[in-house]
């Protein structure tokens, strides 16, 4: 088959290799401009830089639907199919529907279930035992296609987001070799998706990072986790200053009081009141275990916390 690749990031330069290494023909890449977004410079390998280094011609483009100069590339590109991976902008049916055998979209969850954008950050603050790759046809609803194949590996109960990045990421070479040989075998028969099961989740931004003590300790330890190094530390404020948490667990112990309290060392970590129950006592706690301040410096909860007492706020 003839293969155009739309694609950005670490995902798409791992679906471009899968296309690479296959049997089939990839005769044109596009891609998006690079960008200084905090989180697309995350996970950044080159797209084009691997499409030049094999020799294939590459596009940049932002969005679609307003280059009429791209259709007509396409065109003369004359594609079997389209295999698309994290293209951040809508790609409409005149593209989509170009190829006589359509386009395949990756997507780094288990559709219909978390369809849009950073879906395993929001699976990991969600609790989901797991998160995965689905491969499906493109149609004019987004993520929402019949699925071609879907891979799925289980959350641990410390995972970070990175570390299921890597996990999922792994997957995108066996999903997309997987769904090249059904494509090309004449197979149509896909699995519609349940739509009463679907979700649609937005762009992360800073704001989402902002921790809520009234949430319970085990959703704000999750949230510290799903905004692991690289990506945007989870953060606080702490006498009118940004304070970021980069490690935390929830205590042994229940503690009873006001959410946000700096109350006592547990283990190697100072315990912070949560839930906005807590005042019955019946809650866990969030043991902060370690914090980066506003000028970078890293540091143990029990180093930064030399005084108990005290709040920690969502904002100054």
């Amino acid at each position: 088959m003839r293969i155009v690749m739309f694609g950005y990031q670490t995902w798409g330069h791992r679906t471009l290799r899968a296309l690479l290494d296959s049997e089939h023909e990839v005769v044109l890449v596009v891609t998006h401009p690079e960008s200084d977004h905090a989180y697309e410079r995350i996970w950044s390998d080159s797209v084009a830089g691997l499409a030049a280094d094999n020799g294939v011609d590459v596009l940049l483009a932002n969005r679609l639907d307003d280059d009429p100069g791209l259709l007509t590339r396409l065109k003369e590109a004359d594609p079997d199919l389209i295999v698309a991976n994290n293209w951040r902008t809508w790609i409409p049916p005149s593209i989509f529907g170009l190829p006589a055998k359509g386009t395949l979209n990756v997507h780094d969850s288990l559709l219909p279930a978390y369809a849009g954008f950073s879906p395993i950050i929001w699976a990991l603050i969600n609790g989901e035992e797991q998160v995965g790759v689905t491969a499906h046809m493109m149609d004019e609803e987004l993520d929402a296609g019949p699925i071609v194949t879907q891979r799925a590996v289980a959350v641990g109960p410390r995972d970070t987001a990175t570390d299921l990045f890597h996990a999922t990421v792994d997957l995108i070479e066996p999903v997309v070799s997987e769904s090249l040989a059904l494509i090309a075998s004449g197979r149509t028969d896909w699995t519609p998706q349940d739509r009463s099961k679907a979700s649609f989740f937005h762009k992360r931004s800073v704001e989402d990072g902002r921790i809520d003590w009234t949430w319970p300790a085990e959703d704000i330890d999750r949230l510290i986790r799903a905004q692991s190094d690289p990506y945007p530390s989870a953060y606080t404020f702490h006498r009118g200053r940004r304070l970021r948490v980069t490690r935390a667990s929830v205590s042994q112990a229940r503690y009873g009081g006001t959410p946000g309290r700096i109350f006592i060392r547990e283990g190697e970590g100072i315990v912070i009141v949560a839930g906005a129950g807590a005042r019955d006592g019946r809650h866990r706690g969030l043991v902060v275990e370690r914090v980066r301040t506003e000028d970078g410096a890293d540091l143990a909860a029990t180093e930064y916390f030399r005084t108990m007492g005290g709040y920690l706020t969502a904002h100054p």
